[in-house]
């Protein structure tokens, strides 16, 4: 791909996001979506690979579905209401098929069928695109409608969401689709919090982003698409797999890493909304997540197979990676903040 075709295709996912961010009327929100998911198709299709075609169908069919339910659900709100505002969805029905609509967009169970399998067929740079820039506008919109959403339905499937990312992650040893569960059960606890306190949601969100990224660029810089090739990363690099690890407890929740923060902060404003057998559940489905985490620690770190090779990976010499170890410190660094953010709390 040309270095001007890339550009503006970037230009175009940056618009798109922006317009939907900065958008009053519910037209202007659902065209800036419309404008992400037509940018990043040519993204995922740049391979030239059937995997990547079937991914990018699959990504536009159910992107596609989504928008349409969004624009759906809108037009009858206008029509029931006379609003076109985003912050004006009262009726039921609107606000019920809306739910939904984003939860297909930022793919929550049980929506979250079509986002394994189109990581699957990526390469890490645009599986990074997808699993952390996409999911803005569609959080943005969800952060705004929260007060009006139907809680019920989005209680039951931030829970499954969770329930699943944790439990579909156990199974697999490709990288991408280990990467995926862990963003549907990251976003399980988005949206569990989301009608209580959106901006522990927007905490959440900073932080998955930043951790997210740290593991794909990580993964790229250690070339690594499976637990087999993540397995040999120690004896080639042991500065960089320590790296890996780290930002694995971060992704897990364990303390003194940043990913603590956001579940112990969302744990604790769930109780005092006197939501405590929920708050058991969710602390229960964590670990799920953790272990896939640990046995991924586990592959680096304890594991030696046989006929390495003792060629030296030349990530230092990518110019695109060196922003790993700046990364890696936000991954761990972001403990001291807690003091601040229980007072603005």
């Amino acid at each position: 791909m040309s270095p001007y075709t890339l550009s503006m295709l970037m230009s175009s996912l940056a618009m798109g996001t922006i317009t939907t961010l900065s958008s009053y009327h519910w037209f202007l929100a659902w065209m800036g979506l419309e404008i992400n998911t037509l940018a990043i198709i040519p993204l995922m299709t740049k391979m030239h690979h059937p995997r990547a075609t079937e991914s990018a169908t699959k990504y536009f069919l159910t992107q596609a579905t989504a928008s349409a339910l969004i624009l759906f659900s809108t037009i009858m709100n206008a029509w029931m209401t006379g609003e076109w505002t985003i912050m004006d969805m009262n009726h039921y029905t609107s606000t019920t098929i809306l739910t939904i609509a984003l939860a297909i967009k930022l793919g929550i169970a049980p929506f979250h069928l079509w986002l394994p399998d189109v990581l699957q067929g990526l390469n890490m740079m645009t599986c990074l695109i997808l699993s952390t820039w996409q999911k803005l506008a569609p959080m943005a919109l969800l952060m705004l409608t929260s007060h009006q959403l139907n809680t019920n339905l989005l209680i039951m499937m931030a829970l499954t969401s969770m329930i699943v990312g944790g439990w579909g992650g156990l199974n697999q040893t490709q990288m991408r689709k280990i990467m995926a569960y862990s963003s549907i059960a990251h976003l399980g606890w988005m949206t569990m919090i989301v009608p209580f306190a959106p901006n522990l949601a927007l905490l959440n969100l900073f932080i998955y982003i930043i951790l997210t990224s740290s593991m794909f660029m990580t993964l790229m810089a250690l070339n690594s698409t499976n637990m087999n090739k993540l397995s040999t990363s120690w004896l080639k690099t042991p500065t960089l797999a320590a790296f890996t690890m780290i930002v694995l407890m971060a992704l897990g929740g364990l303390p003194p890493t940043s990913g603590f923060l956001p579940k112990w902060l969302i744990l604790q404003e769930m109780t005092k909304q006197h939501l405590n057998m929920l708050s058991i559940t969710m602390a229960m489905s964590a670990l799920l997540s953790l272990f896939f985490y640990l046995r991924l620690s586990y592959t680096i770190s304890m594991t030696s197979p046989p006929h390495i090779s003792n060629s030296s990976l030349n990530w230092r010499e990518k110019n695109n990676l060196q922003i790993i170890p700046m990364m890696i410190m936000l991954s761990m660094m972001m403990m001291p903040m807690t003091p601040a953010l229980l007072v603005m709390n």
